[in-house]
């Protein structure tokens, strides 16, 4: 059997091409996976749900159609995302031991596509937080630094990727939860435009945010996976009519092109770490050199973000998580009472964060506040989505750091939840427009700890941003380093 270092650097079209030449490539590396996985899931804690015979049995029952643009290939799913008969649990007790009876569109359109189910990944309880320390499960870790947070809530599918447990998962993105894992532990990671993605099958935290996302360690290889899921469905009615980019197009774009990148002042303002601005500012400067035209931008309304997000998501949380009453499935207190059953269910099946924002969305909603607090934020949001609109007008895309900082210390700030949420200043934005939005890695600080770009475009313009990554990820390759912290487990 090989080592993962054989493997490294392969794109999902090396293992297409080379599996076709020696179909037991696909099994050398699934097992090799597997072998990751028993070392170091004890270290990192990205997985939930592992079945190594399942994996294997789908493999090895699955007719290895040559034309499968992911014959073969073992994918990881965030546990808020169903798939038939295995745990969807969303990292909550109050869904323990609750399996799936249907899988999600993008699950179903991945095995069209000749992938296997590789296991369900951690995630802040019900996708919300930052960090996945607020798994009821388990505690994530930074594979670059086992000391420090993978970031959230797609932490388990991040960390799982950059660690070469597997080199391809999907999360969800609400508020920046696959950009932000993403950019904290060194993998590329796309939140689509909403409604690019079937939200079928996605456990909802907040109805008009949430979207399904990739995670991987290519720019290529996401826009495969994306390609693949997106598209309209007619079991979700926000899914869009709008038919899906053509991916061969995003290779064959003229490399001279000068792209006009925006480029706004308050992603460099106050609170930005100066390690992370360093790591930006030298990107940029390279941009222009190869010719790009840096154009200086203003988003008014970018510091009422975070306050609008989390009156609309907590507003929308506590109506999505009125379900879980103990009654229809997952946990249920005993008591002979209904009343009484229907609370102690609720106190004991969810965490203090998904409390907390449940009583924050409850208050928003209530009468003689909805007014003041979710209509003032449905009003402001769109003043968000304007800005954008309106900077679209002079350029191509935006960049600016995913997070204001690379990842912090475990623990470091569990009991400050607003500094917590201010984690997602620079995601919010572009998730409250809808917008598609890419975090590429493309550096280290000065802690060895990996630096991500934020790339936010128009609505649909995903091929674009894949065609500006790719030429970022040539010019910045880091997609060939391993993680400090998993290093000497590499052979």
């Amino acid at each position: 059997m090989s080592d993962i270092r054989t493997y490294w650097t392969w794109s999902l079209e090396d293992f297409h091409r080379e599996s076709k030449r020696d179909p037991d490539i696909l099994e050398d590396f699934i097992q090799i996976l597997f072998k990751r996985y028993e070392t170091l899931e004890p270290l990192i804690g990205a997985y939930l749900h592992f079945d190594a015979e399942a994996t294997l049995r789908e493999l090895r029952h699955q007719p290895l159609k040559n034309e499968a643009p992911l014959r073969g290939i073992p994918i990881a799913i965030k546990d808020n995302i169903c798939v038939k008969d295995f745990p969807t649990t969303c990292a909550s007790k109050i869904l323990e031991g609750f399996r799936a009876p249907y899988d999600a569109t993008a699950v179903t359109r991945l095995r069209m596509a000749g992938s296997v189910y590789f296991g369900k990944t951690n995630l802040d309880e019900f996708a919300m937080g930052s960090s996945t320390e607020n798994s009821a499960f388990k505690v994530t870790r930074n594979p670059w630094d086992r000391e420090r947070v993978p970031g959230g809530s797609s932490g388990g599918s991040a960390a799982a990727v950059a660690a070469g447990m597997t080199f391809w998962a999907l999360g969800s993105d609400t508020g920046g939860s696959v950009r932000q894992p993403a950019a904290l532990c060194g993998v590329v990671g796309m939140k689509p435009t909403y409604g690019r993605v079937s939200r079928y099958g996605l456990v909802a935290f907040a109805s008009s945010l949430d979207v399904i996302g990739v995670l991987t360690r290519r720019v290529w290889d996401n826009a495969l996976i994306l390609h693949i899921i997106a598209g309209l469905d007619e079991r979700d009615q926000t899914s869009a009519d709008i038919p899906v980019f053509d991916l061969a197009a995003i290779r064959s774009w003229d490399k001279k092109t000068r792209w006009r990148i925006g480029v706004p002042r308050e992603y460099f303002a106050e609170g930005l770490d100066p390690a992370t601005h360093e790591v930006i500012k030298t990107v940029l400067d390279r941009l222009a050199s190869e010719g790009c035209e840096l154009i200086e931008l203003e988003l008014p309304h970018t510091e009422y973000a975070i306050a609008t997000y989390y009156v609309i998501c907590t507003a929308e949380a506590s109506s999505n998580l009125a379900r879980y009453d103990g009654v229809r499935y997952g946990l249920r207190a005993r008591s002979p009472h209904f009343r009484e059953m229907y609370a102690r269910t609720r106190a004991r099946g969810f965490g203090d964060e998904v409390k907390r924002r449940i009583m924050l969305g409850t208050f928003a909603l209530s009468a003689g506040y909805y007014d003041a607090y979710y209509l003032t934020g449905l009003k402001v949001r769109r003043l968000i989505a304007g800005d954008f609109t309106r900077a679209f007008q002079q350029v191509d895309m935006i960049l600016g750091p995913t997070s204001p900082s690379t990842a912090w210390k475990l623990g470091e700030k569990l009991d400050d939840p607003l500094k917590m949420y201010l984690s997602d200043v620079y995601t919010v934005p572009a998730s409250l427009a809808g917008l598609p939005a890419l975090s590429v890695p493309v550096g280290r600080d000065a802690h060895g700890l990996p630096v991500g770009l934020q790339i936010i475009g128009p609505h649909f313009s995903e091929d674009r941003l894949y065609q500006f990554a790719m030429m970022i990820e040539s010019l910045f390759p880091f997609y060939r380093e391993i993680p400090d912290g998993v290093a000497e487990w590499t052979s």
